[in-house]
């Protein structure tokens, strides 16, 4: 179970709207077969161990990290494939939260005496897929709020200068975190003083580029996203999710530019949020990166939307009452108030600390 979780590691960030899932066969202590999901509309993990497999599968044991489809998606059940190898026995790390399966998978193989258990890793199984399984239950994108800040909780300096807040290996860390996302989320401002690629720089590619970039989305309430941003000349594909109509000259030099316009209500300047990841998920986008600025991170904090926190934590002081912080919005009255992290795991790269953890449900506030 652990060499197919390592499996469905692979797959994420490259096969959505499906689940990341690993699949390995084994038979006479021998591994025979293994594989993992293909981008939608391919092969599942356990199509792709099946076949390595061959005839040998017959009386073989299955590891899968998660319960096999047993409906008509965009390929067939694999509850059948498996019935149709004569898999002998089947270890499931999680049952599948997709009301279309949800145990079904596992009835159906149960019905043709194949041995079934789950749980195995189950925890683990459920943090690879945990952006899926929000999505398939909610139809709303898991959403990770990520920033960098000084010990003091800056996140650039009174005149706006924020290269570079980490160092290179926590650098090279978001860029695994942008692989392994559907979408990165900025907000206007972000790209009127920074002016990013939003790219994802790792795994392969010309120039450090990786073949497969997520989906770029601009929030911009009042308009002003000009369109000679850089990120607009980027590989991949972007999305400007606006707050007001644009004229018909506007729409002529975004789509000349690449980006493709979103137009959704807005309140004070501010676009409708819960609206936007509405949509996304109509899109089948499962998971954003949301990174930065203060007044959007603050807006999605305030709304209860954020599911997950990684915060960079340099070690340098940066001062000043000026400076920006990484969260604006509303915020809190109390410290009792505070919305609180669970499951909090904090590693290193470089001189700079990752903190990460779960936004806890019971001082989320309001959410969609």
């Amino acid at each position: 179970m652990e060499q197919a979780l390592s499996l469905a590691s692979l797959a994420l960030g490259q096969v959505s709207p499906n689940p990341a899932v690993g699949a390995v066969v084994v038979k006479n202590d021998v591994v025979l077969g293994q594989g993992y999901t293909q981008p939608a509309g391919s092969d599942h993990a356990e199509i792709m161990a099946l076949r390595q497999t061959g005839e040998q599968a017959r009386g073989g044991v299955m590891y899968v990290t998660l319960e096999p489809c047993c409906h008509y998606g965009r390929t067939p059940p694999c509850s059948q494939a498996i019935i149709i190898a004569g898999i002998a026995e089947v270890h499931l790390a999680m049952l599948d939260p997709n009301p279309l399966v949800s145990g079904r998978g596992k009835e159906e193989l149960e019905r043709e005496g194949i041995k079934t258990y789950v749980g195995e890793h189950e925890d683990e199984a459920k943090q690879i897929n945990e952006a899926y399984a929000k999505f398939i239950t909610t139809g709303i994108p898991f959403v990770t709020a990520k920033f960098a800040v000084s010990l003091d909780g800056k996140i650039a300096t009174k005149s706006g200068d924020s290269r570079w807040i980490s160092g290179e290996e926590a650098r090279k860390q978001v860029h695994n975190l942008r692989h392994i996302t559907d979408a990165i989320m900025v907000g206007v401002n972000t790209v009127l003083a920074d002016d990013p690629l939003l790219t994802c720089r790792c795994c392969g590619g010309r120039g450090g580029t990786a073949r497969k970039q997520p989906l770029r989305i601009v929030v911009d309430g009042r308009g002003r996203t000009p369109p000679t941003a850089r990120l607009f000349s980027e590989p991949g594909k972007t999305l400007l999710a606006l707050g007001r109509a644009v004229t018909p000259g506007e729409a002529a030099a975004f789509a000349q530019a690449g980006a493709e316009l979103l137009e959704l209500p807005s309140a004070e300047g501010l676009v409708d949020l819960e609206k936007l990841l509405r949509a996304l998920g109509e899109r089948e986008i499962t998971s954003v990166l949301v990174e930065g600025g203060e007044i959007l991170l603050g807006s999605l904090f305030d709304r209860g939307l954020v599911d997950r926190v990684i915060a960079f934590i340099a070690p340098i002081i940066i001062g000043g009452k000026e400076a920006k912080t990484a969260v604006g919005g509303k915020g809190v009255d109390k410290v009792a108030d505070s919305l609180k992290l669970e499951r909090v795991s904090v590693e290193r790269f470089g001189e700079d600390l990752m903190v990460s953890g779960y936004v806890s449900p019971k001082t989320r506030g309001v959410k969609i």
